[in-house]
């Protein structure tokens, strides 16, 4: 059985400033042109991006983090909140801001976007909520994250990627990978298949010519180091039966979903629903 393409190349796209400003206009429905106004941050995992509305001096800051998804993961306010919280704090330092200073600091106006394009059923748009996470519910969460979700699967959010060659054509590459996986392909014949229709059909046709033996390795890559986190999971779970307590088993489960394991991949390894609800509860 093929498995399910997991790419990067998304994050790949948004590393180009012309790019990442043509994403940020669809979405914004602005209209800037220059990509020099364009800040590329690059975090652990995940595209920030700054638009600076003024190119001789900052008129507004606004700090967008983009994540694409191919696997559903609710913990995204969390993981965005962290990534911000790091972002800003190099930014406090570069710019020496003194955080015991009676003027206060004006910082930098967070956004948070996660374009989802897996094979569970999603709704073409949802809001994902940090306040969602908490052990104990409140009605006015002192902190909150918001997640912007947008399903860039075909059939959905087809404005989003009428203004955006960027979006549209990842999705045609990410369909064709898929397709060529139904036809029993290994995941390294199909990018390399999908690359070519791509260039062919001038599908973001500079980005695929221009970078396609770098898609190939971390192609490679990725699926060498897929295949090492199965193996770890699996010896998790081994670890609970062997133990033979159900509090082993949670344990373990709590660990797989605090790393940010979907629900699917826990299913896998023998969880029930029951199991994996009792736990999110």
């Amino acid at each position: 059985m093929s498995r399910e393409y997991k790419s990067d190349v998304f994050s790949m796209l948004l590393e180009d400033k012309a790019n990442a400003l043509e994403v940020y206009n669809a979405l914004n429905n602005t209209y800037y042109t220059d990509p020099e106004a364009v800040e590329i941050i690059q975090l652990e995992k995940g595209v920030s991006l700054s638009i600076r509305n003024d190119a001789s001096f900052i008129i507004d800051t606004n700090i967008n983090i983009y994540e694409h998804q191919s696997t559903y993961n609710p913990n995204m306010p969390l993981r965005s909140m962290i990534y911000y919280v790091n972002s800003l704090e190099d930014w406090l330092k570069q710019n020496g801001k003194d955080l015991f200073s009676e003027r206060q600091i004006k910082i930098p106006t967070p956004h948070f976007v996660v374009f989802y394009n897996g094979l569970a059923k999603r709704p073409e748009f949802e809001e994902m909520r940090l306040s969602r996470a908490f052990c104990l519910a409140t009605e006015k969460p002192e902190i909150e994250v918001i997640c912007s979700v947008y399903n860039i699967n075909p059939n959905n959010n087809l404005n989003l990627k009428e203004r955006s060659a960027v979006l549209d054509g990842y999705t045609y590459f990410v369909e064709k990978v898929r397709g060529y996986q139904r036809q029993n392909m290994k995941v390294e014949d199909a990018v390399n298949a999908a690359i070519d229709d791509c260039i062919r059909e001038h599908v973001l046709e500079d980005f695929f010519r221009n970078r396609k033996d770098e898609i190939k390795k971390m192609t490679h890559l990725d699926y060498t180091w897929e295949k090492r986190e199965k193996l770890i999971r699996k010896e998790e779970y081994e670890e609970g039966i062997t133990q033979g307590v159900s509090q082993a088993r949670k344990d373990v489960l709590l660990r797989m979903i605090a790393r940010g394991d979907s629900k699917e991949q826990i299913l896998e390894l023998g969880y029930s629903e029951d199991e994996y609800h009792q736990v999110i509860q």
